[in-house]
């Protein structure tokens, strides 16, 4: 269900009653009872009907939500661990829309340009072979950039990217399958980042150069994602905004609401 979509039409058909009715159909209401001489003042005007009612008043409710969801922040449900220890099933998060240029809802098209997708950040974009489908994966490429992944550590540029190992993860609710994967700290930028590594899972080692107007992407949760080393990279017009906070928690598994994670930054 395109979301988005659903708002513009019901933005058009509100609006659109509400404006046929003002130009319309009160005016005739207004003379018509007039004419009847029904004892309401001239001044005030004749009862609306109920569908315009409506329309009047949902129009400006609308509005605002497509306005925010559209330029400044849109809310997403994280549904898999693919970016674990960062982000954990059942977490809802906020995502800036305008980080990487302000667009046009529905159409996606960029008309004000603001900035770029920075190695180390935390996006989500329409996935390339199915633009329908919104997924979340943390940058480690830019354009011009070469990436290779040997052995479970990443090289940009030539230049390996520093792990620390710091524990064995312990996960919870949905998260418990992760339990005894490979807690690592990695440095793709300040302040660095947690990542999970099984130790019996293969590497998928190989190398790739980015063409200009795409992003390489990989998830925290290096064994188990679906990224940039399967399908490819990340064009610039599927680029959707910056998570930036966990504004809920809601993981049945794991008794529901994780209130230490309410209004945790997205680093």
């Amino acid at each position: 269900m395109d979301f988005a979509l659903l708002l513009v039409l019901a933005a058009l058909i509100t609006g659109g009653i509400w404006l046929v009715d003002v130009l319309f159909f009160a005016p005739r209401r207004q003379g018509a009872a007039v004419a009847a001489g029904d004892g309401r003042p001239a001044s005030l005007p004749a009862k609306e009907p109920v569908i315009v009612e409506y329309a009047r008043s949902f129009f400006p409710v609308i509005v605002i939500v497509l306005l925010l969801r559209s330029f400044l922040a849109e809310p997403f449900r994280i549904p898999s661990g693919s970016m674990m220890p960062t982000l954990l099933v059942g977490d809802f998060i906020l995502v800036n829309k305008f980080s990487y240029g302000i667009r046009l809802p529905v159409l996606n098209t960029k008309v004000i340009g603001v900035g770029e997708p920075q190695r180390g950040d935390v996006i989500v974009f329409r996935y390339p072979e199915d633009p329908r489908v919104d997924y979340i994966k943390r940058v480690v490429a830019v354009p011009g950039d070469h990436v290779a992944y040997q052995d479970k550590v990443l090289y940009v540029n030539g230049e390996e990217v520093g792990q620390q190992p710091l524990s064995t993860y312990i996960g919870s609710g949905a998260g418990a399958v992760m339990t005894g994967a490979s807690l690592r700290e990695e440095r793709l930028r300040e302040p660095p980042h947690q990542i999970l590594v099984r130790s019996g899972a293969a590497s998928l080692d190989q190398e790739w150069q980015i063409p200009a107007g795409e992003y390489f992407v990989m998830g925290d949760n290096r064994d188990n994602s679906k990224d940039s080393r399967y399908w490819g990279t990340v064009p610039e017009d599927h680029l959707v905004g910056k998570a930036f906070l966990i504004w809920m928690n809601w993981d049945p598994a794991n008794g529901g609401i994780a209130w230490g994670r309410i209004g945790n930054a997205i680093e």
